[in-house]
Parts: C-alpha cells; sequence; structure tokens
C-alpha cells in the first residue's frame, strides 16, 4: 500500500528517498539513509531491520543488488517484502516479494529506484519518467516522481502520508548532521501536495538566499520593507528599518536568509507580503 523512489545525486553527493501511502506516518517506517552510503525504502510488510543491515552491507563493499539478495535470503518472510535501495555509488536496486498485494513491482534507471505495492498499474513507470524528466535538486526531481505517481493513479486504497528524506555529509542544522532534508507528512488527505508545500517552505527558511533576490534596500524595495516590517509590527517608533529587520528575520526563524546591511532577501519580502 506504498509507493517510493530512492535516488543519488552525484554532483551534490545526495542520498534520498521519497514515499507516499495509504498508511499512517509512513515516514517513520520506510526511509533510511545515511550519507556517502546509500539509501533504502522498505515496505509491503516492511522490515524496518534493512535499513541499518543495508547500510553495513554496503560499508563492507557491497552492491545495491547484492545487497538485496543478502537481505532477504536471510528473510524468512521476504515473499511479503518490498524494498529498494541505492547504494553509495548510485548503484539501483529493487525487489518484489512474489505475494505482495497487486499491483506490485518496481523498476530501475540512472541513480534511482521506484517501487510500490497494492498501486494503479502505471504508477511506478509514471514515477520513473517523471523523475528522469525533472530538473532542480535532488528532491525536487523525487517530489516530481511522487507527484507524478500520485497523478497516475497512485495507492490503489488513497492517500493518507508522505515523507522526504535526504542526507549529505554536514547537510544537516548547524551542519551536526546527515539529515539534509527530513520532512513528513503524517495523516492529510492530500499528503503529496502537502508534503510539497512544507519542502517549499522548508527552503524559504533553510536554504541559502539566491543572488539574483538579494537587492539593496532603497527606493520601492525599502518602500515595500518598511510596509510589511510595519504591518507585522517590527517597525516601532525610534527604531530603523535595518534594526526592524533584523528582529523580524530572528524572531521568525529566517536567519539563514540574512544580508549585509542594508540589503535585503526579496523571496523573505515577498513571504512577508503573503502572510
Amino acid at each position: 500500500m506504498t509507493y517510493s523512489i530512492v535516488a543519488y545525486d552525484p554532483v551534490e553527493k545526495e542520498w534520498g528517498v521519497a514515499t507516499q501511502s495509504k498508511f499512517l506516518a509512513v515516514g517513520a517506517v520506510v526511509p533510511h539513509a545515511v550519507a556517502g552510503v546509500g539509501a533504502v525504502a522498505t515496505q509491503s510488510y516492511a522490515n524496518t531491520a534493512y535499513g541499518p543491515e543495508a547500510m553495513t552491507y554496503i560499508m563492507a563493499g557491497k552492491n545495491a543488488e547484492e545487497t538485496i539478495k543478502l537481505l532477504t535470503d536471510e528473510d524468512e518472510e521476504r515473499d511479503f517484502r518490498q524494498v529498494g535501495i541505492i547504494d553509495s555509488q548510485g548503484n539501483p536496486a529493487t525487489f518484489t516479494g512474489s505475494r505482495c498485494y497487486d499491483w506490485a513491482g518496481g523498476v530501475t534507471g540512472k541513480n534511482y529506484a521506484v517501487q510500490g505495492n497494492i498501486l494503479v498499474e502505471g504508477t511506478v513507470e509514471a514515477m520513473a519518467r517523471a523523475f528522469e524528466n525533472a530538473e532542480g535538486t535532488l528532491a525536487e526531481r523525487m517530489l516530481a516522481s511522487l507527484a507524478a505517481g500520485q497523478a497516475a493513479g497512485g495507492d490503489s486504497r488513497g492517500q493518507q502520508s508522505a515523507a522526504l528524506l535526504v542526507v549529505k555529509d554536514k547537510g544537516g542544522y548547524g551542519g551536526y548532521n546527515d539529515r539534509y532534508i527530513d520532512l513528513r507528512v503524517d495523516d492529510h488527505a492530500t499528503p503529496v501536495d502537502e508534503l510539497i508545500r512544507i519542502y517549499r517552505m522548508h527552503q524559504l527558511y533553510f536554504a541559502k538566499a539566491k543572488k539574483e533576490f538579494v537587492a539593496k534596500v532603497e527606493g520601492e524595495v525599502e518602500r515595500k520593507l518598511e510596509l510589511q516590517l510595519a504591518r507585522h509590527g517590527y517597525l516601532k517608533d525610534g527604531m530603523s528599518i535595518h534594526q526592524a529587520l533584523r528582529n523580524y528575520l530572528h524572531t521568525e526563524n529566517f536567519e539563514m536568509r540574512e544580508q549585509a546591511e542594508g540589503y535585503v532577501d526579496m523571496e523573505v519580502v515577498e513571504y512577508m507580503e503573503r502572510s
């Protein structure tokens, strides 16, 4: 009752898993990834031990195909399992047990594996095409794959939860771990749409400012910023616009978007206008 994609970006050195299911809190079960090692999606009577065990095998020199064989050979319930793996070099592999509920199967391509069970037929093929044709970051390409899967029919029982996990070395908050992106929608009528919305918010809060959106605080930019800071209650009598902006950024968790004095990230100003 789940579909997923595991994938790798060889340029940014990112490994990821994206998944959707008619199952509560799928993100707590399906995805597992370690920077520099690989990513695993375990589903269909999921064996959550597959995640850490797969990492151990890959670190010992096994590729994705070899790892899946080792995992399933040791599992007496393998006929009920489904798993997708991307290894440290981007080699993909997918496995669907013979007793997984129809429709069940998977496909692999360059740097990705897609798999699902209890699906509308054609879902995994649509996901593969979308990932191959999408542009942007690894996360954005995987989200495009999830959306295409849902548009093609997705889980035949409906929708409930979705998750996105991307790891990279020191990619986590403050550089202290590898959880570059770790987002979950545990219970929602349209979880893929909600996951995409949350991802966009995540990028607004935590991604670095794009040079093309950094503007000098003068003229029309200054007037817009002044209006929004006042509307949100941050520009008070006797306070400079710079201090008001700094207070807003630090209170609303936009520290990653802070610029040198006299400049502002216009994506933050646009957010202020919408909120």
